[in-house]
């Protein structure tokens, strides 16, 4: 069997805390903390699970309305707005006691977490490493290179492989930037092709496989057994820009420059010390604290 690289889309869960867990976690000074309790509980857990492996490593988003694809897009994830102070805080500290535990972790201006976790996947694969990327974002199923790869959502225990990446999209992992490129996404204000929904969509790649080989059979979709199909091929032609442009907005970036080498990871007592002592020091004493230091007695 294969050993695995563990890859943490960190944000995702630090998000899902920041909606989910009550505002009654405070610094001395009034910042809420419950963003931070939340994912330092998750990220004891994950550890726990993953323990032992020397490959694991974290990515954060830092990049919003500075990141490359806003170059090829200026409206890219226009709709969302810039973390508020109280957010921003715990976004900063929760990617502190990241490094603290001694995990390694990757974000910047330029690139997305997404492209930190394919870059990382693809060193991973040059050491003949299977790949686990625990996130909750679709779009990271374009990681699933090899049959053992797979994308886990913690908080659900929910486990995809290539095969049932496939069964839930309808399209193959590496399908999918070009599925979004016909699709869109809201989230991301992706615009794809208007009027082309999933069902479309995944009918249409099915048929006559990604977007290359689409431009090159269009006249093909016409003739397919879906409702409206000639109205279906003008609109593609009328916005084959826009669906090119689309997929190379929801393409990961796999060659971010200086990231060569993939990091190794191992859990101390020391690591996991510091990091309960940070949570002490934020006021979030008690069993979240006695559970990292309970993790680092197994280490």
């Amino acid at each position: 069997m294969k050993q695995r690289v563990w890859l943490l889309d960190s944000s995702i869960y630090i998000f899902r805390a920041w909606f989910s867990m009550p505002d009654q976690w405070h610094t001395a000074d009034g910042m809420p903390l419950n963003a931070v309790y939340g994912y330092a509980s998750f990220l004891c857990d994950f550890v726990k699970r993953t323990q032992p492996s020397p490959w694991l490593a974290a990515a954060f988003d830092e990049s919003l309305g500075s990141c490359f694809r806003n170059e090829l897009y200026p409206g890219y994830k226009a709709s969302r707005t810039l973390p508020d102070e109280a957010l921003a805080f715990q976004l900063r500290a929760c990617r502190t006691l990241t490094d603290l535990c001694g995990i390694p972790s990757y974000g910047g201006e330029r690139y997305e977490a997404d492209d930190y976790l394919a870059t990382l996947a693809r060193l991973a694969r040059t050491k003949k490493l299977s790949t686990t990327v625990v996130t909750r974002d679709k779009d990271l199923g374009q990681l699933l290179v090899e049959d053992n790869d797979q994308w886990w959502d913690f908080a659900s225990d929910q486990t995809l492989d290539r095969a049932a990446f496939q069964a839930r999209f309808g399209v193959l992992p590496d399908q999918f930037a070009d599925y979004l490129g016909l699709v869109g996404d809201s989230v991301d204000d992706i615009p794809g092709v208007p009027g082309v929904g999933a069902k479309t969509a995944v009918a249409v790649i099915s048929s006559l496989g990604g977007l290359d080989d689409i431009e090159r059979n269009i006249d093909s979709v016409a003739a397919l057994p879906l409702r409206g199909a000639s109205r279906i091929k003008d609109r593609l032609q009328e916005h084959w820009p826009q669906a090119l442009l689309s997929r190379e907005l929801a393409r990961l970036q796999s060659e971010i420059p200086g990231l060569e080498n993939l990091p190794e990871f191992r859990l101390t007592t020391e690591s996991t010390e510091r990091v309960a002592n940070y949570l002490d020091s934020l006021g979030m004493g008690g069993l979240l604290v006695k559970r990292w230091r309970a993790l680092g007695a197994e280490a």
